[in-house]
C-alpha cells in the first residue's frame, strides 16, 4: 500500500479535493438536497479512485520517459519500486471502482463516468500532442467541484461550473510553473509544454494570466449565490496565495518551485475551502 501510495503521490490529492467538497456543499446549501454521509462518502471515493487512476496510468505512460530525466529517474517505475504491470493494473482497478461509485449515487454521474475518465487518462497523452497538455490537466482536476455538484443534485448549474473553469486555470497554472524545471528536457526530447515551446519567461506571464483568471472565477460566484465575510476572506487570501507563488519563482530562478508547487498550492485550495465551508455553516445552519 505504501508502494502504490507513493506511485501516485497521494498526498497531491489536497490539491482539488478541497473544491470537490466545496462543490458538494454547495448543492447541500443552495438546494433542497440534504447532507447524506454515504453520499458524501461515495463522492469522496470517486475523487480518490479517478485520481489515482490518472496518476498511476501517467508514471504507467511516462516510464521510459522519466527514466532518461535525472530528476524523475527515481520515480517508482523506473527505479523498480514498481513494475508497469502492477502500475497498470493498479489503474484499471481505480477505474472500476470509480465507475462502481457512480452507479450507487445516480444515473447522470454513471453516465459521465466515462468522459470523466478519458479527460484525465488522456491528459498522459498531451505532452507528446500538444502544450495544451497543462489545460487538459487543468480539466481533469476542473470537473471536481462540478462532479461533485451533479452526485448531490445529478443536474448542472452555473457557479460550480464557475469553480471548476477556477480550478482549471489555477492548476493549469502552476503545472507550467513545475513543468520550468523540464524546460530544456522537454525540448531536447520533442515533449510538448509551454515552457519547451515558449521559453520560461513567456510561460510564467501565461500562468499569471491563468491564474489571474483563477481568482475571477471564485469572485464570479458572488454575483449568483448570496456570500457572507468568510467567502470574501477567503477570496483574498486565495489570490494573496496566487501572487506570493509567483513572487517566489523567476525565469532565473527555479529553487522555489516545489515550495510553489505543494505548499502555497495546497494550503491555497484548503484556505479557500475553509473559508467557503465557514460561509455556508453560518447561512445554511443561521447560526
Amino acid at each position: 500500500m505504501k508502494k502504490y501510495m507513493s506511485l501516485v503521490l497521494f498526498a497531491h490529492s489536497i490539491f482539488a479535493l478541497p473544491f470537490a467538497i466545496i462543490g458538494f456543499f454547495l448543492a447541500v446549501h443552495t438546494t433542497n438536497y440534504q447532507f447524506e454521509w454515504k453520499l458524501f462518502l461515495l463522492m469522496l471515493l470517486c475523487m480518490v479512485s479517478a485520481r489515482n487512476a490518472a496518476m498511476a496510468f501517467n508514471r504507467y505512460l511516462d516510464r521510459d520517459i522519466d527514466a532518461l530525466n535525472p530528476r524523475t529517474a527515481v520515480r517508482d517505475i523506473p527505479a523498480g519500486k514498481i513494475s508497469p504491470m502492477d502500475a497498470l493494473v493498479f489503474t484499471i482497478v481505480n477505474c472500476v471502482v470509480f465507475m462502481t461509485a457512480t452507479y450507487f449515487i445516480n444515473p447522470m454521474c454513471l453516465a459521465l463516468s466515462p468522459v470523466a475518465l478519458f479527460v484525465v487518462l488522456f491528459y498522459s497523452y498531451m505532452k507528446r500532442i500538444s502544450p495544451l497538455c497543462h489545460l487538459v490537466l487543468g480539466l481533469g482536476l476542473g470537473l471536481a467541484p462540478v462532479g461533485a455538484y451533479l452526485a448531490v443534485t445529478g443536474s448542472f448549474a452555473i457557479v460550480p461550473v464557475f469553480f471548476g473553469l477556477s480550478v482549471l486555470t489555477w492548476v493549469s497554472g502552476f503545472d507550467i510553473i513545475y513543468a520550468l524545471q523540464d524546460e530544456e528536457f522537454d525540448r531536447a526530447n520533442g515533449l510538448n509544454s509551454i515552457p519547451a515551446n515558449f521559453g520560461a519567461r513567456k510561460a510564467l506571464r501565461i500562468s499569471e494570466v491563468l491564474h489571474f483568471f483563477s481568482l475571477l472565477f471564485v469572485i464570479l460566484p458572488v454575483f449568483f449565490i448570496e456570500v457572507g465575510l468568510f467567502y470574501y476572506t477567503g477570496v483574498v487570501f486565495y489570490g494573496l496565495l496566487l501572487v506570493y507563488q509567483h513572487r517566489i519563482v523567476s525565469s532565473t530562478d527555479l529553487s522555489r518551485v516545489n515550495r510553489a508547487f505543494m505548499t502555497t498550492n495546497g494550503v491555497a485550495s484548503v484556505v479557500f475551502a475553509f473559508f467557503f465551508l465557514m460561509d455556508v455553516v453560518l447561512k445554511h445552519w443561521n447560526f
